[in-house]
């Protein structure tokens, strides 16, 4: 065996047992869960309406950050500032702080007795027991995968096309809709897909924040401490299902574009 066959089958070796860790759990899972336990939670409307509060919540989570944290990304991508640093560290703190210290911050400024709380509610906008606070615990949590995504399309965009394109009489915002962002959308949009997927995800943020209505994170944890683990079983191994296709189509399309 030569030495790069050997070195090739190191690495190899070493891959498959990340992709064990992950893979065996998941079919461990599968493998306990009866069929027609898997079939009578696929009915359960209780089910059905979490996972569809699941979904649509990420989805508005992250049209809200394609919307203002494109603007954001493109900024930190292109231009240097004072304390530029300190934004960039403060957009990735979500990704380092415990998410139930998240749903605690969240709740504090959030909560109807706090000023901004009680502001909204003026408005007639609740984020204590909403689907509205739901979309806000998974915004706050999964954001930085966006911004930090955009960020790095931006970024390698080569800055001479754009000076091309000013020198031919294009507007900034003409270059950036008609030439910055098109070059930049396959990492916007795995940016958002990242983000979808990790909003979906999230629990303590959300518990904190925003108990009722359920989501599906919300309803695998209440069964599992009311019921047990065979109660709980069947509706983590439905959403783990729904989650693999949805992903694993998303990630299908977003390919089939790039090529």
């Amino acid at each position: 065996m030569t030495k790069a066959h050997g070195f090739a089958t190191v690495f190899i070796i070493m891959g498959t047992i990340i992709v064990l860790f992950v893979v065996v759990p998941i079919l461990g899972i599968g493998i306990a869960t009866p069929i027609r336990s898997l079939i009578e939670t696929a009915r359960d409307t209780e089910v059905i309406s979490s996972i569809r509060l699941t979904f649509i919540s990420g989805l508005c989570a992250t049209i809200f950050a394609v919307i203002f944290g494109t603007p954001l990304a493109y900024t930190l991508a292109r231009y240097s500032f004072p304390m530029r640093e300190i934004v960039e560290s403060i957009i990735d703190l979500p990704v380092v702080i415990p998410h139930s210290a998240a749903g605690i911050a969240l709740l504090t400024v959030l909560g109807r007795n706090s000023a901004i709380g009680h502001t909204f509610s003026v408005l007639g906008i609740h984020f204590t027991g909403t689907s509205i606070g739901i979309a806000t615990a998974m915004a706050f949590v999964s954001i930085p995968f966006y911004v930090n995504a955009a960020k790095e399309g931006f970024a390698s965009v080569d800055r001479r096309l754009e000076k091309t394109a000013y020198t031919l009489g294009a507007s900034r915002s003409r270059t950036f809709f008609s030439l910055t962002l098109p070059l930049a959308k396959n990492h916007l949009v795995s940016g958002a897909i990242m983000m979808w997927a990790r909003g979906i995800s999230e629990f303590g943020a959300i518990v904190i924040l925003a108990y009722h209505p359920m989501v599906a994170p919300v309803l695998v944890y209440e069964r599992f401490e009311s019921f047990g683990l065979a109660y709980s079983r069947p509706v983590a191994w439905l959403i783990i299902l729904i989650s693999l296709v949805a992903f694993t189509t998303l990630r299908f399309i977003t390919r089939r574009r790039r090529d």
